[in-house]
């Protein structure tokens, strides 16, 4: 018997986060009418449950708020990509680096390609070599998150801007 008038029984909370007490579910409706809010349950494994009396349209437009304003907050980090080739001029891999690191500056991700076509696929070494310079020449602005390995025809590898 001591449990059904429990079951009926609960803690109410005020709109200003005071307590207002142990009260009958009809009590506490007829409080929260009374003030013009909503009785919403916060807690119903608590024994007794624990209610509490607001403005329960406020309190999901200002939900809906703070999850729109955490999105804003959000950092979207994207991976761009370079393609190179083995037989890429010194000059046209310097401006290709450059691109990277600007990309890394952005606080992107870069991925850099060594694509091989016909017979330079006998030639991996070569593509290895400038990965490996590209590597040397990023130290300082980057980590490599996936080191040089082949997929296919061509060659890359992951790089992240430092923190």
């Amino acid at each position: 018997m001591n449990q059904a008038i429990r079951a009926r029984e609960v803690r109410v909370i005020g709109p200003e986060s005071e307590q207002i007490g142990i009260l009958s579910l009809s009590e506490a409706l007829a409080l929260a009418a009374e003030r013009e809010l909503d009785l919403v349950e916060v807690s119903p494994t608590a024994v007794p449950p624990v209610c509490r009396i607001m403005d329960f349209g406020k309190f999901k437009y200002q939900q809906s708020k703070k999850l729109q304003e955490a999105k804003k907050k959000q950092v979207h980090v994207q991976l761009k990509e370079v393609k190179l080739r083995p037989k890429t001029d010194d000059h046209d891999l310097e401006f290709k680096v450059k691109h990277v690191k600007r990309f890394l500056e952005e606080g992107n991700k870069a991925k850099i390609t060594m694509v091989f076509r016909g017979r330079e696929i006998t030639h991996t070494n070569i593509g290895q070599n400038i990965l490996d310079r590209i590597a040397e020449e990023l130290q300082e602005v980057a980590i490599i998150e996936v080191r040089p390995k082949m997929e296919g025809r061509s060659l890359f590898m992951i790089v992240a801007p430092k923190k």
